[in-house]
């Protein structure tokens, strides 16, 4: 419910690019214990259909590409248990930490819309580390996602990316250098992520980056100059990267 694209054309897309692995990591269902109905994630009763269509998909172009099944889930704590159910039963082979919401997204709002206060960059930092301290997850995706709707990076978004940073470091988790926005803040003359202060900081304390592509269209597989020009920035940043995420499996 919030991209584009047959998953098919993801895989043709991606083999187009010269890329050797594709991850899939769509945005998790989560089986409310509530009437809600989120506007950016399948239904619980549409998991098993994606599961299904990435191993078609797997073996019809194992050849030429090999697939990894994944989500991308928050840190729900309530529904934790549920969310494991789902990894066991599908043999999923890693899912990674969105951290678009406190606790629920039955209550709270959007971290990426709504974080212009410092207490909401409070509960960013608090969900963010609770996340990571729980070993799900492979890595922690657009850490900097607060700066979707900060007003500018300040000192308290110093103090709570160090926090987030030093966690992620201990804990040995990369963290994710999404490029997915780059396109759209070019358009629209913004900085929101990669935000330039939080990977100088994320540098500093030795935490690891991973490059995620975030692709919402197929066709951004297919072109190369975002990753490029990451590559280049992290590596004048001088910060360990990596390319691969720890699988479950």
């Amino acid at each position: 419910m919030h991209a584009v694209g047959s998953d098919e054309e993801y895989v043709l897309s991606a083999i187009k690019g010269g890329f050797q692995i594709l991850g899939f990591s769509d945005h998790t269902p989560w089986k409310y214990r509530t009437d809600y109905v989120a506007d950016m994630r399948m239904l619980p009763e549409e998991l098993p259909g994606y599961i299904e269509s990435l191993q078609h998909l797997r073996e019809k172009y194992q050849e030429q590409i090999r697939i990894k099944i994944g989500l991308e889930c928050e840190y729900f704590p309530d529904y934790i248990p549920w969310l494991k159910e789902q990894i066991k039963q599908y043999r999923l082979d890693y899912i990674i930490f969105g951290n678009h919401h406190f606790h629920t997204d039955e209550k709270f709002p959007y971290f990426g819309h709504h974080t212009d206060s410092r207490d909401m960059l409070d509960l960013y930092e608090e969900s963010a580390v609770e996340g990571m301290e729980s070993g799900l997850y492979s890595c922690l995706a657009h850490p900097d996602l607060f700066m979707r709707s900060y007003p500018r990076f300040d000192h308290h978004c110093t103090a709570i990316s160090r926090h987030i940073c030093r966690a992620a470091a201990r804990l040995n988790i990369p963290l994710e250098y999404n490029i997915g926005y780059v396109a759209y803040n070019e358009a629209h003359g913004l900085t929101t992520y990669p935000c330039p202060d939080f990977w100088r900081i994320a540098a500093n304390e030795g935490c690891t980056a991973i490059i995620g592509m975030d692709a919402h269209n197929n066709k951004d597989f297919e072109t190369p100059v975002y990753y490029g020009r990451a590559v280049q920035e992290l590596k004048n940043l001088k910060i360990k990267t990596t390319d691969t995420l720890r699988m479950m499996r």
